[in-house]
């Protein structure tokens, strides 16, 4: 009996080394401007070619400006990074969504849109959040520069096959319940590094009834209680998302991997090295409090009293015991490779409908991709967003980390529907509260920290 994860990792092993790791096949590999430069100054150091050009795939996405992207970027550094991924790219035949292009965007939006992440697969990627493609049923996984230039280099990596850990979550979610509270909720239990050293599968009646935008959520932040990654096994909800993109399959080749693809699940007697199982009905809108994603509570909770790391809520100017309900807020920022999806604006746009930013904050809405964008203005999201005071950006991973323009102050209080809370994060001295988009428009258009079951 295997596990999904046992099924794909298994087809994947070119060779096992004698008491040590694994000689893993890489399906595809994506690069962005921030950790591909050094591995291709290696490539050329050695005098190696990219071993197979069509299995990659890149796009610039982290240093890029969310405004005016038609003219030179201004910060040199972030210029630089940009114009050596395109060299790299045009010298190495490797296919490049650039900026102003059609289908640009955050690297972890821009794969599944575009069908290039297919269940089954093994995908890297220079960044933590390559995590987000386990949603397809695939093992997905960040890796460091050194293992980029050796993907680049030979298409496979060494791995340690990790320990398995499945977290399973029956029942239905309650009103203004999102992915994000989901995931925000299991890290709070399981802490900032309860998955460390596994690979999560989640499964159960409330990971199947969501949509493959709700599913790349969850997943994306596995890394964020330190698991290697997580998967959930595909079925007709996955199937029908890939269909007909431009890179998946057509013809008798989807029918072929339709087939393959059905076959991917874990077996009745399969066992893993963890369990957890959680009620869905327990799981209410929720926001961190502190500088780990670890560190939340639901929206109407109280921070814990015995909170034990008193540095993080000095640096958040929080207090154990006290609510976050009602305390005012500087910034609203909803995007990245989180929730910067067509279906989390749509949640954001269902409470700012008919209302208007507070005055007190500076809200932004950043889309992942231009085809997020373009669907946004199609459905009159932006003219939505625009009307009630929010700035709609261009692509980019935006404020989610201070590496572009887009920086939080120091000091002021930002709600996000990023990723990560660390301190510095969004800028330096920012104070970052993870929450879903409902909460983060019900705390844009109120100016504090409000429970969006109030105003859906």
């Amino acid at each position: 009996m295997k596990t999904l994860f046992d099924k794909i990792w298994e087809k994947h092993v070119v060779e096992s080394i004698t008491n040590g790791p694994d000689v893993l096949y890489i399906d595809r590999q994506l690069i962005h401007e921030v950790t591909s430069p050094q591995a291709f100054a290696g490539l050329r150091k050695r005098g190696i070619s990219v071993f197979r050009p069509q299995q990659v795939t890149a796009t610039p996405d982290h240093n890029t400006p969310t405004l005016n992207q038609h003219l030179p970027i201004k910060e040199e550094a972030s210029r630089k990074a940009v114009e050596a991924l395109r060299e790299n790219c045009a010298a190495n035949n490797i296919m490049l969504f650039d900026l102003n292009t059609e289908y640009n965007g955050v690297v972890h939006i821009v794969g599944p849109e575009l069908g290039l992440t297919q269940p089954g697969m093994t995908i890297v990627c220079g960044d933590s959040h390559t995590a987000t493609h386990g949603a397809f049923g695939s093992i997905a996984f960040g890796i460091g520069t050194s293992e980029v230039e050796m993907a680049l280099a030979t298409q496979c990596l060494l791995q340690s096959k990790p320990k398995q850990m499945r977290i399973t979550i029956d029942g239905n979610l309650g009103k203004g319940v999102t992915a994000k509270d989901v995931i925000l909720y299991i890290i709070a239990q399981l802490t900032a590094n309860g998955g460390t050293g596994y690979f999560v599968e989640y499964a159960g009646s409330a990971f199947r009834s969501m949509t493959m935008e709700e599913r790349m959520t969850m997943c994306n932040m596995s890394i964020e209680m330190g698991a290697r990654g997580g998967l959930i096994a595909p079925d007709e909800t996955t199937f029908a998302y890939v269909k007909n993109r431009k890179f998946a399959p057509q013809g008798e080749e989807w029918s072929k991997k339709l087939l393959e693809w059905k076959l991917l699940f874990t077996d009745s007697n399969a066992s893993f090295d963890k369990e957890y199982s959680f009620k869905a009905e327990d799981v209410k809108p929720f926001i961190t409090y502190g500088t780990n994603p670890g560190m939340g509570i639901a929206i109407d909770g109280n921070i814990p009293v015995n909170e034990p790391n008193v540095k993080a809520l000095e640096y958040m100017n929080f207090a154990a015991g006290e609510k976050l309900l009602g305390k005012p807020v500087d910034y609203v920022f909803i995007g990245s490779c989180t929730n910067g999806r067509i279906e989390d604006f749509r949640a954001a746009a269902s409470i700012i409908k008919g209302r208007k930013k507070a005055e007190n904050i500076f809200a932004y809405i950043v889309p992942g991709s231009k085809s997020v964008e373009k669907q946004a203005r199609e459905e009159g999201l932006i003219e939505i967003f625009e009307s009630a005071g929010f700035v709609f950006r261009q692509p980019g991973c935006s404020a989610c980390l201070a590496m572009n323009e887009d920086k939080v102050p120091a000091g002021k209080y930002c709600v996000s529907t990023s990723n990560r809370n660390f301190e510095g994060r969004q800028g330096v001295g920012a104070r970052t509260l993870l929450a879903s988009p409902l909460t983060a428009a019900a705390a844009a258009v109120t100016g504090k920290i409000t429970d969006p079951r109030e105003l859906i």
